[in-house]
């Protein structure tokens, strides 16, 4: 795709504007169920993957949610002190620091399980269309993290 360089973008136009002004209508839209269960939009994420993989380190949870340490270990370490997961060492590698849920934290986490289905319900998307804009915001974030 060619893009007219002679002028600058109007805002309108901005591709990174429109999915930063989404992002932010999501979690809006999610606040009112996480804040009703004292758990915020980072800790949220964290909760899905933990609950989807059981464990996992603190590398492979950065990896996934595309955090440094530098800003999960503190969120972590605000999760542990309200009881929503466990930070372990490995027992064969004392370097690795593994993470789980409490049952806390799994209530939590089953306590916000619709918030997905109230943003497709929201987005007015066909099954294809939903399918499509996951596909392809995918396809984007690969592209542009390739080193």
């Amino acid at each position: 795709m060619d893009i007219d360089t002679s002028q600058p973008l109007p805002l309108d136009d901005h591709l990174c504007f429109s999915l930063y002004a989404t992002s932010r209508a999501i979690q809006k839209l999610y606040y009112d169920g996480l804040s009703a269960n004292g758990i915020t939009y980072p800790q949220y994420l964290v909760l899905v993957s933990l609950y989807q993989y059981k464990q996992l380190s603190v590398k492979k949870l950065g990896e996934l949610l595309s955090l440094d340490s530098g800003t999960l270990t503190p969120l972590l370490k605000r999760m542990e002190h309200e009881n929503l997961v466990i930070r372990k060492r490995s027992k064969d590698d004392e370097r690795v620091v593994n993470i789980y849920l409490t049952e806390t934290g799994v209530q939590k986490r089953e306590a916000v399980k619709d918030l997905p289905r109230t943003l497709v319900g929201k987005s007015g998307f066909t099954k294809e269309e939903w399918d499509s804009l996951e596909n392809l915001s995918k396809k984007l974030f690969n592209n542009i993290t390739k080193d």
